[in-house]
């Protein structure tokens, strides 16, 4: 690629800048749109790219029985096409829906169409994400997260209430979303010959492998819409970073201090302690900068934010001040953030990653694929002409691959089979999935439902027990789906709905470094020698005791956003297990039964340890260590149940509980005899 001169806007920044080189988006150029001055929805929803195609695009559509959409992000397909269809009568006899990779999106979206509409939320639109639905017997337009469709799909495997189904952000590649293609694709063929109302089914997306689509869904039309993507000067760093978090802040702040002050910054991270903590540096440093500065209004952004805090991103930004928006990849196609014109790009992001044949799961920082780092740099040029500053050399941009792998080719796919089973899908392993996960991690899949009692095999057929069909009711990962289901026999349902919930969001504990002393004193009045869930569940308690005194939430570093949803997700799976006739006991202060109950349903994730002091994991065998961050991390007991591994300089457990061997014994007998014979030998 020829080198041009630094374009004029890079004088604005100080010598000494580790950016120095513009490049353009591929495409050819992109050229700027005359601004215009707010206006009403109509003259809004007038002036997006996608309007001038309306009628053309409603002609195409009702002939059509699939499609792929391409849209350049900007363009308004996402909050028009739905509206288009319902106005011209196309799918009015059912719903339509609209699936998001994401909650957050999916709430953001039915919010501005609602607004369009001028309805109210929950009437003609409405959302359903996990734990919350808004919607009524008159709603048409619904926005849903492709989970809560799959889940739908489980009463329902024909979709009969919706006659569209529009799968948008396609190109993230979810679990659900490509579990999801299958479902509609195989609900779609069986409603054609079952001469059903017919199911639409539209594909969309800004970017995606659209040969790979198009062939997956019958060899559906592309149809390609004109966008509305402002230039973005794009600068790379001289030299590869080392920190990429201190890169960052230099950034951050570089730029503050620089640009206009209705100029605000979207920086992508990879999660929450991270965010959090460069959200902590960013409000000090800027309480010290001189009056000269304008305010900076400092906003995290990550899936497991409670939803009030979410939209928070969506409201404008002081007059006078600037919006920093810390954000994983959340933010990168789903939704739209109104101000940002500057875009820093760390090229990281954190990702799941399942190894069949050591049966290792492991949730580790890995590099961006280009695909994503043109995404994120899009961002920047969503109303205006923007830059986006990559924390990474242009040679490094270089060697990043085209495309990310799709999670169902990288992730533990046990959830996935159950899901399937309970939807009724005759040969799991022959599934049609659009990228094929390989045959071993399907096996691997079935041999741990096999093990946790979910599934059984009769005849070369897989079929789920009726504890696998309870397993499937529950939104939850099947080991902890299990765990929930046990609980009664060891009258400790109330404590382990608590503990599971807590395990299902992001850590309610917060640990400034600087404050580690205070912390430690603060912590030794819960902490439980028996282990970090019990020493988690002593926190819920005290939390409850003061009804979620924020107060008390900040004297005991408790992350009181993180508590609130621990008590709605707790809320909504103590509704399901009362649906299911589940008895609602408490084992009170006996935590005995509790573990014990845990070590039922955990019991894949043990660890035993060995004479020379480390400890294996008795599933894989393989060597790992107890994580600084646990309760027990001085401690030695001879056997232990974690949630996850987490792999960073060594294999660590996270999240321990302290359990007999008998207990495991007793959970699988066969299972252990088998593993520990081997870990033995």
């Amino acid at each position: 690629m020829p080198h041009e001169p630094d374009p004029p806007p890079a004088k604005r920044f100080k010598p000494g800048s580790p950016f120095f080189r513009l490049d353009k988006r591929p495409g050819g150029m992109l050229l700027p749109r005359a601004s215009h001055a707010p206006t009403s929805l109509d003259v809004q929803r007038k002036q997006l790219p996608i309007y001038q195609a309306r009628t053309q695009l409603i002609n195409q559509l009702r002939q059509l029985h699939n499609a792929v959409l391409i849209g350049e992000t900007g363009s308004g397909k996402t909050t028009q096409i739905p509206q288009y269809l319902y106005e011209a009568g196309i799918g009015r006899q059912g719903v339509i829906a609209v699936t998001q990779p994401r909650r957050v999106a999916a709430l953001s979206l039915a919010g501005r169409v609602a607004e369009e509409k001028r309805v109210q939320l929950g009437k003609l639109v409405g959302y359903t994400v996990r734990f919350e639905d808004v919607t009524s017997s008159e709603t048409k337009l619904k926005f849903m997260t492709d989970g809560m469709l799959l889940r739908e799909a489980i009463g329902d495997p024909l979709l009969l209430r919706y006659t569209v189904v529009i799968l948008d952000e396609a190109h993230e590649r979810t679990v659900h979303t490509d579990v999801l293609f299958g479902v509609v694709k195989t609900a779609q063929r069986k409603r054609t010959e079952q001469n059903k109302v017919p199911l639409k089914v539209l594909v969309m997306s800004a970017t995606m492998d659209v040969d790979l689509f198009s062939q997956y869904f019958n060899k559906s039309p592309v149809l390609y819409l004109e966008g509305r993507q402002h230039p973005i000067q794009i600068y790379y760093t001289k030299r590869p970073q080392s920190d990429y978090l201190q890169a960052a802040l230099v950034s951050i702040f570089q730029i503050h201090q620089e640009a206009p002050p209705s100029h605000d910054i979207l920086v992508f991270m990879t999660g929450q302690e991270e965010i959090e903590a460069l959200a902590r540096t960013c409000r000090d440093i800027a309480k010290h900068l001189p009056d000269t500065c304008v305010p900076m209004t400092v906003i995290p952004l990550y899936a497991s934010l409670p939803p009030t805090q979410q939209l928070r991103v969506f409201q404008p930004t002081p007059k006078g001040s600037r919006k920093v928006v810390l954000s994983t990849n959340i933010a990168e196609t789903s939704i739209t953030i109104s101000g940002i014109k500057y875009v820093i790009d760390t090229g990281m992001v954190k990702a799941k990653r399942y190894n069949p044949d050591s049966g290792l799961e492991v949730l580790a920082v890995q590099r961006v694929s280009k695909a994503q780092a043109w995404q994120r740099a899009g961002r920047a040029g969503r109303e205006d002409a923007g830059f986006c500053y990559r924390l990474y050399t242009e040679e490094e941009f270089d060697n990043l691959a085209n495309m990310t792998v799709p999670e169902i080719q990288r992730c533990n796919l046990a959830s996935v089979v159950l899901q399937l089973l309970a939807l009724g899908v005759p040969d799991v392993l022959n599934f049609d999935f659009m990228s094929k996960p390989s045959p071993e991690s399907l096996r691997m899949a079935v041999e741990q439902l096999y093990i946790l009692g979910a599934v059984e095999k009769k005849d070369e057929q897989v079929l789920l027990t009726p504890l696998g069909k309870n397993m499937a009711c529950l939104p939850l990962e099947p080991r902890f789906s299990k765990t929930v289901l046990m609980s009664p026999d060891f009258s400790c349902t109330e404590e382990v709905l608590t503990i599971i919930s807590l395990l299902s969001v992001d850590s309610v504990l917060y640990n400034p470094p600087a404050r580690r002393d205070d912390v430690l004193a603060v912590r030794k009045k819960f902490i439980s020698s028996e282990g970090d869930h019990m020493t988690l569940l002593n926190i819920y308690r005290a939390f409850r005791k003061v009804s979620g005194n924020k107060d008390w939430c900040r004297e005991n570093f408790v992350n009181s956003r993180n508590m609130g949803l621990v008590s709605e997700v707790r809320a909504q799976l103590k509704d399901i297990c009362i649906k299911m006739n589940m008895k609602m006991e408490s084992s009170q202060s006996d935590l005995a039964n509790v573990r014990r109950c845990l070590a039922h349903g955990l019991f894949m994730n043990a660890a035993e340890l060995q004479l020379d002091g480390s400890y294996v994991a008795l599933d894989t065998h393989q060597t790992v260590a107890i994580h600084p961050s646990s309760v027990l991390f001085q401690a030695k007991p001879a056997y232990v149940v974690f949630n996850e591994l987490l792999h960073t300089t060594r294999c660590y457990m996270r999240d321990l509980c302290l359990v007999d061997s008998d207990w495991l014994h007793e959970a699988a007998p066969e299972y252990f005899r088998r593993k520990l014979r081997a870990s033995r030998s």
